[in-house]
Order: structure tokens, then C-alpha cells, then sequence
């Protein structure tokens, strides 16, 4: 295992996912979250890489059905996920407004999707395979990174809407969102599986699009308000 190696792949995950961040950052302008507490989730997203990785091990040693274990792997991915800034991110006082939620479940998003996109490269780069750990970047930038942060950002829209209501409402607003990310999640893992080229680049397309929606729903969570304030 060539140290130099590990760096590029490391420097090859974290640096699109750094670029992304930057993007959608850019929606909070207003009210920037403490850069402590977006590195914290951050990092937290990249930790719980490695518990989703023992989890799906697990999954595939036992299931044998193809599209149920995909559907299980996106499970515990997005689960994962959310604890991680449920820990770090959404205790925090800091957490005041609506926006807050969509910003730290991509936040975490990211993270995972970093080290995650890390191990991918990592592999054909460990054999001197430059070009295809290039198309793999490459192919998870433009792909399976922004079905990260959709999914995860699905369960913090979810929380955002609810986020002047009871305890009971939020409670509800989770499960939904989290149903939501790993419908999300897994559909794209299931459209994904042994399809051409063209169909590739199609399934990439609608995920784009859910980019442009994802905009679309950061200007609605924007104006939610307490109800006496609405």
C-alpha cells in the first residue's frame, strides 16, 4: 500500500465534495453555520463510512436477493448519515432556523461521500489504473455524490418544514424524510445496475434535474416561519 497512493485518493474524494459544500453553503449565506460545526458534520458524514461499510457486509453475507440488498445498503447508508448530524449538528444551538437542517444532512452527505468516493478511486489507483480512477472521479462527481446530498437533503427539508412544530411533528417529518432519502437512494442504486452507456448518462440527467428541484425547495424552506410570525 503506497502512501502516496492513499493521498491522491484522498485528495481525489475530499476535494469535489469540498467544492460542492462550497455550492450549497452559498444557499446560507445570510446566516453562515459556525465552520466548527459544518466541519464537525463534515467529518462525522466521512466517519460513519466505515460503520455503513460493516453493516452492508453484513447485509450481503445474509441476503441474497439483488434488489433487496441494494434497497438495504441505501438504508443503512442514509441512516448512517443522518445519525451522524443528528449528533454533531442537531443539538447544537446553533441549529436555529429551517435552512439549518438542509445545510448540515448535505454537510454530513458530503463527508460520507468523500471517503466513500476515496475508496472507489483508490482501488484502480492501487494498480497503476490512472485513467479509470480519473473516470471513476470523474462518474461519482457527477453521480453518485449528488445522490448523497439529494437523499440527505430530502430528510433535511422534511425537518425544516416542521421545524417550529411539536416534537411529535418533527418526529413524523423525520421518518418521512428519511423513507424519502432511501426511496431516493435506492432507486438511483437500482437504475444503475447493468444498464448501457446511454441509459447511464440518462439516469445521470434525472439526477440533475433533482439538483435543480433541490434549489427549488431551499427557496421554500427559506420562508418557513413560526405561525405567529407567518
Amino acid at each position: 500500500m503506497n502512501v502516496e497512493t492513499i493521498v491522491y485518493a484522498l485528495l481525489a474524494g475530499i476535494l469535489p465534495s469540498l467544492l460542492w459544500l462550497w455550492f450549497w453553503l452559498k444557499e446560507d449565506n445570510l446566516h453562515p453555520e459556525p465552520r466548527l460545526i459544518v466541519f464537525g458534520s463534515f467529518l462525522g458524514g466521512a466517519a460513519v463510512v466505515m460503520v455503513a461499510i460493516i453493516l452492508e457486509k453484513f447485509v450481503a453475507d445474509i441476503v441474497i436477493d439483488e434488489t433487496t440488498r441494494y434497497i438495504l445498503w441505501a438504508a443503512i447508508e442514509e441512516v448512517v448519515k443522518f445519525m451522524a448530524v443528528a449528533v454533531i449538528a442537531f443539538s447544537s444551538k446553533n441549529m436555529d432556523e429551517p435552512i439549518d437542517a438542509m445545510i448540515y444532512c448535505i454537510t454530513a452527505a458530503l463527508g460520507f461521500a468523500a471517503l466513500e468516493n476515496a475508496l472507489f478511486i483508490f482501488s484502480p489507483l492501487s494498480t497503476g489504473d490512472v485513467t479509470r480512477s480519473i473516470v471513476t472521479g470523474n462518474m461519482r462527481f457527477i453521480g453518485a455524490t449528488l445522490v448523497h446530498i439529494i437523499s440527505s437533503a430530502s430528510i433535511g427539508f422534511m425537518l425544516g418544514l416542521a421545524f417550529y412544530k411539536n416534537i411529535y411533528i418533527k418526529s413524523i417529518s423525520i421518518i418521512a424524510g428519511v423513507i424519502l432519502a432511501i426511496t431516493l437512494h435506492s432507486a438511483f442504486n437500482l437504475s444503475i445496475i447493468n444498464t448501457t452507456a446511454t441509459n447511464t448518462l440518462k439516469i445521470f440527467g434525472w439526477v440533475w434535474f433533482a439538483v435543480v428541484v433541490l434549489l427549488v425547495l431551499f427557496e421554500e424552506i427559506k420562508v418557513v416561519r413560526p405561525k405567529a410570525v407567518q
